[in-house]
């Protein structure tokens, strides 16, 4: 097992990563448990495999253990299934001192810790990501939120969890498609700041699809270094933690414009990836041999280097009810070199229509 601690100024807590964490969940979590009540949110495909045994476990030591399960899916990740786990919670008389575990990939994470932010003001939180997705970013750094049907994680609160414990026997389940979708994220670091990290993708890129442990492991502790790091510097993202956010401006308008659940978060992050470097490209910031560099290791991966073609107008109106947007600005994260990225960039109309129109190279037009 190896150990990362996030050591923000006002909250700490550590990532477990290791093989066989679940079966000893009990002992690593009880120093980062509230009080007696343990709420588990899942899904009803992770829960039979996870939850379920955690539940046992957790119970077997003499807590007491209330299961919450959602459908599976982004599509449902919504302020009706948000407002099921408070009923729940409600009508099981948990109190403050109660820790909700989250068990799951990025949906769950997302629903269960906005849920837990919110209910009597804010109780405990821990993560259990069980998805490469949710295991290299968004269990990492106290974003919670759920869905708007007019964009992305439109509401939502910073709260940070007290534990994250990520147990890479859970990708051993994971589909195929899912665990490509996580590569975009780990992808990201490398590209956004880590040139080290970056050039070991492309040599390890091919073991992580084959899912080598010991290459997984050092995928996960790296990408999960690289956003403590950042997330330190910027917990609020006020600043450099949008870096963070490479291929999300253009990724959650495929996610919103699609329909959610149509396109997987990593699939549309990693066409969002390529047109950020796109746009980048037009705006002489990037030269094409970085570009070519980018876009070959996205394809190499397994995912999409074309986004659907959803009109030059409605990728606009999308990506204009983006978080990022200021002042009813735009900003994107574009970037310098294929392994530095830059935040809070303008892009130019004509340039904006040149990468989302008909003429453009990486809009796969039907």
């Amino acid at each position: 097992m190896r150990t990362l601690n996030v050591n923000l100024p006002q909250h700490s807590y550590p990532i477990f990563i290791g093989r066989d964490l679940l079966k000893q969940a009990s002992s690593l979590l009880q120093p980062y448990l509230a009080g007696r009540q343990v709420a588990i949110v899942s899904n009803s495909n992770v829960g039979p495999l996870y939850a379920d045994p955690l539940a046992r476990q957790l119970a077997a030591a003499g807590l007491e253990v209330l299961q919450i399960t959602l459908p599976d899916g982004e599509q449902f990740k919504t302020r009706e299934h948000f407002n099921a786990i408070h009923d729940k919670l409600i009508a099981e008389r948990f109190e403050r001192k109660a820790t909700l575990i989250a068990v799951g990939g990025g949906v769950v994470g997302d629903i269960g810790g906005y849920a837990a932010a919110t209910f009597l003001r804010g109780i405990s939180f821990i993560q259990i990501p069980t998805t490469l997705l949710a295991q290299v970013d968004s269990s990492v750094g106290g974003k919670t939120g759920i869905n708007h049907p007019l964009g992305k994680n439109l509401i939502g609160a910073f709260h940070q969890p007290r534990a994250v414990l990520t147990d890479l026997n859970t990708l051993d389940t994971l589909p195929k498609r899912e665990f490509i979708a996580g590569l975009a994220e780990v992808l990201k670091y490398g590209f956004i700041r880590d040139g080290l990290f970056l050039d070991w993708l492309e040599t390890h890129l091919d073991a992580l699809l084959n899912r080598d442990q010991e290459s997984l492991a050092e995928a996960i502790y790296q990408s999960c270094r690289n956003k403590a790091e950042v997330v330190v510097a910027d917990e609020r993202e006020s600043g450099e933690r949008a870096l963070l956010n490479l291929g999300h401006t253009f990724g959650h308008a495929i996610e919103a414009g699609l329909g959610f659940g149509c396109w997987l978060h990593g699939e549309a992050v990693g066409a969002g990836i390529v047109l950020a470097a796109e746009v980048s490209v037009a705006a002489g910031m990037l030269d094409t041999h970085a570009r070519d560099r980018i876009e070959g290791l996205v394809a190499r991966a397994g995912l999409p280097i074309r986004s659907p073609d959803l009109g030059l107008d409605r990728w606009i109106e999308l990506m204009s009810s983006d978080k990022k947007v200021d002042s009813g600005r735009i900003k994107f994260v574009l970037l310098e070199a294929a392994d530095r990225a830059v935040q809070g960039k303008e892009v130019a109309p004509h340039i904006l229509t040149k990468c989302l129109g008909p003429e453009s190279r990486v809009i796969q037009i039907t």
